[in-house]
């Protein structure tokens, strides 16, 4: 068994800058599962990898210690499950489901090693409930006989990191090259781990994991893709977040639509929240979404519309909730509806696939079908946010046909 060890599913964005970065300056041998090749084969040849942190001045970390095996590799992956001391996720949500079947027969191997060694799993995804999720379908591959709840620890966290997408010149330049914020907390389910929460800077565990996971859902993403998609409504040409938010129009009714989430969880999460709490942190994460070094686009902020506009998601997730306690969500109804007119592309001129679908399912059937057959909403019950979101999709697209007409 390997000493202070951590493996990760996903040598990506996330995965690297982040997660990597924390534990591998705590000491960690920091061994990667990808299905690139290329990235598994760079990282076993340098054993280390650079993170140049963006801000207002500019640092690059070189984090060490670093191997990596290919997930194709399904024995050597089981081997790393069962000796490493640590585990952690970050493949993206649509792509979790892909990798349980593979954990499970790694988890097994490790109890057949070490009897009754739990496995602490940081589940380091951008999405609500993903401790339920990893559950059900581990479940599904571990045998009866596997002690799931004694052995496993399943542990939300709350990802608040920004990391840009990289140009091709940067990649062909160094394919492991990141570019990151100089933000580097990462909060932690306390309550998820059966063994000690590590030691590592940078780590914070809390107690009510829930209400972070919906502070990060609701007020960050939610606030990042309401400044992507009225900024892309007001200035189709911008390519950065910081150049929408230099619109003080755009980034008053951003702050504003943030503030109103705000109000929401203040009055479900009494115990965690003050509304100056989250004033301080709706005014800092305009700061950070304003960081100029970063380069971070309006493409990559607002791209992937059938899961942004989805009815768990960040705009439809914080109505449910406001409707639940009869308080206001107008703005963040008006920003939602925004963002049926993104048709951002990125830097050769393409949309994202998903994107695509997306806007042609409304061009032929409309918000409401759109909606249904796209983003999980149901044709009874959501059927009220529907009407408003056709309603507010249709003012602006007159309003957007008189600026058009203007001479």
């Amino acid at each position: 068994m390997n000493k202070k060890s951590i493996l990760i599913f996903g040598a990506g964005k996330i995965g690297r800058s982040f997660i990597g970065q924390l534990f591998g300056n705590a000491g960690y041998e920091v061994v990667f599962a990808d299905v690139d090749q290329t990235v598994v084969d760079e990282l076993n040849r340098r054993k280390s990898y650079p993170v140049v942190i963006k801000g207002d001045t500019e640092e690059t970390v070189i984090v060490r210690n670093v191997r990596a095996v290919s997930v194709l590799d399904r024995e050597a992956v089981k081997e790393e499950v069962a000796r490493a001391s640590l585990l952690a996720v970050s493949v993206g949500k649509n792509a979790l489901g892909e990798i349980i079947p593979l954990l499970a027969e790694g988890l097994q191997l490790r109890d057949k090693l070490t009897p009754g060694r739990p496995a602490d799993i940081i589940i380091a995804e951008n999405m609500r409930s993903g401790g339920e999720f990893m559950y059900s379908r581990l479940k599904e591959y571990l045998p009866e006989s596997y002690l799931l709840d004694r052995l496993v620890g399943l542990v939300e966290t709350s990802i608040g990191k920004m990391v840009p997408i990289m140009s091709k010149e940067d990649l062909k330049r160094d394919p492991l090259l990141l570019f990151a914020e100089p933000y580097n907390t990462l909060i932690v389910d306390k309550k998820g781990f059966k063994g000690p929460v590590p030691e590592v800077a940078g780590l914070s565990a809390k107690e009510n994991i829930k209400a972070w996971v919906d502070r990060k859902a609701f007020i960050h993403n939610m606030g990042h893709a309401t400044a992507a998609y009225i900024g892309n409504f007001c200035h189709p040409e911008a390519q950065y977040v910081f150049e929408v938010l230099d619109d003080e129009n755009v980034f008053c009714i951003t702050r504003e639509t943030m503030l109103q989430a705000a109000d929401v969880l203040v009055c479900h999460y009494p115990e965690d929240f003050t509304k100056n709490d989250l004033e301080e942190h709706v005014d800092d994460l305009l700061q950070r979404f304003q960081n100029r070094a970063l380069q971070d686009t309006v493409f990559r902020v607002g791209r992937d519309l059938p899961r942004k506009l989805g009815i768990d998601d960040r705009f439809a997730g914080i109505i449910r909730m406001a409707r639940q306690q009869g308080l206001p969500y107008d703005r963040i109804a008006g920003a939602m509806a925004h963002g049926f007119f993104f048709e951002k592309t990125d830097e050769n001129g393409r949309r994202d696939p998903r994107d695509e679908v997306f806007l042609e399912t409304l061009q032929v059937e409309g918000v409401e079908n759109t909606l249904i057959k796209l983003c999980g909403f149901h044709p009874e019950k959501d059927k009220y946010l529907m009407h408003e979101l056709k309603d507010r999709y249709n003012e602006l697209k007159t309003k957007r046909k008189r600026q058009s007409e203007k001479p």
